[in-house]
């Protein structure tokens, strides 16, 4: 009798726990999960179908670890990737290609984007070298981005059929009762998700420097990252805007970070790829003026859906209107519900 159990190979991030409880608690699939990485920030409910590579200790327990999950990849029903970065789970994947057909590729986008944007050196040639096929092989494709679906069919001729999915908590809809705003006129923007040098928070910096007298507040959320780009990040705020320059090194918690998500007027996120969706999806939510450089695959997904985003090329302090808030918001409702995310997984995870 065939197994009806689902691998999913998971690295830890802020998306693993609330993912792995989605499917828990609404009963979806039956589910094994193999978590590769982490460190003391990172923790999560234990569960008798986790496993966890940080767990073991000696060089046998590691032995084990990856033949039980050579050994599970084999006798799955599916294999879901979670982010394809992992040198890991490629050489698992490079070498089992039989494997393939089964597979379900979470596009996280920095694995897609891997291609244009990774240093020309021989590591990443090599890494470039095992990932092609796998990709070109992989049986099915997850993502809400088309855009990205049809980035990875040209660059790696990717055959693998598309399946719809917001893929994570992080990227539904959040009700949040907006307070009123104090008249203090001030314009609170926000620059960027992270401290990774792909936010471009330079070139945003320098947008903004005919603003430098207004009444703005210019916030960084800089708690995650690169420390040597955060700080560069620091110095060059304060010495541009002085006090109005105000870095989040702090890690907030869901309901923390929503907080400060509310008081933000203007956000500007200066990708040259697909990221910080989750962020941006929940601001448009909140009914935020949001800034996209529009070159990239999520400025067409929106503008599609009807939803009213702002070039980053093009700055200025003026607020959203509020009928295109409202309208904003209630296509996010709408697009991105909790209860789309569970029936999207409850369609690839239960259906043969």
């Amino acid at each position: 009798m065939a197994s009806s159990m689902v691998l999913h190979l998971l690295t830890f991030s802020t998306f693993t726990s609330s993912f792995i409880d989605l499917l828990e608690d609404e009963g979806i699939g039956e589910n094994t999960y193999f978590i590769l990485g982490g460190d003391e920030r990172h923790t999560i409910i234990h569960r008798d179908n986790i496993r966890l590579s940080k767990r073991p200790t000696g060089f046998f327990e590691r032995i084990k670890f990856y033949l039980d999950l050579v050994s599970c990849s084999h006798s799955s029903r599916k294999i879901v990737i979670h982010g394809l970065f992992d040198i890991r789970i490629i050489g698992l994947l490079f070498l089992q290609q039989g494997l393939l057909k089964k597979c379900y590729w979470v596009i996280w986008g920095g694995d897609l984007y891997r291609f244009k944007l990774a240093k020309k050196n021989v590591k990443n040639w090599v890494y470039e070298i095992l990932r092609r096929p796998i990709i070109r092989k992989m049986g099915n494709l997850l993502t809400y981005i088309q855009g990205d679906i049809d980035l990875a069919r040209k660059w790696y001729s990717a055959t693998g059929k598309h399946h719809n999915c917001l893929m994570y908590h992080s990227n539904i809809y959040k009700e949040h009762p907006l307070k009123e705003r104090e008249l203090d006129n001030v314009v609170n923007i926000q620059l960027g998700n992270s401290a990774d040098p792909s936010n471009n928070h330079l070139e945003i910096l320098e947008r903004l420097l005919p603003y430098k007298n207004e009444n703005i507040k210019i916030y960084a959320p800089l708690s995650y990252g690169n420390p040597d780009y955060a700080k560069f990040v620091m110095d060059k705020g304060s010495s541009l805007f002085g006090d109005n320059f105000i870095p989040q090194i702090e890690l907030l918690d869901f309901n923390r970070y929503l907080e400060f998500l509310e008081k933000i007027d203007i956000a500007i996120f200066n990708h040259d790829r697909q990221q910080a969706m989750g962020n941006i999806i929940t601001l448009i939510g909140l009914g935020k003026k949001v800034h996209l450089k529009n070159s990239i695959t999520p400025w067409n997904m929106f503008r599609t859906m009807g939803i009213t985003v702002y070039p980053a090329s093009k700055i200025e302090l003026t607020s959203i209107e509020k009928s295109t808030s409202l309208k904003n918001i209630n296509i996010i409702k709408n697009k991105f519900s909790r209860e789309t995310l569970v029936k999207q997984w409850s369609g690839i995870l239960n259906h043969e």
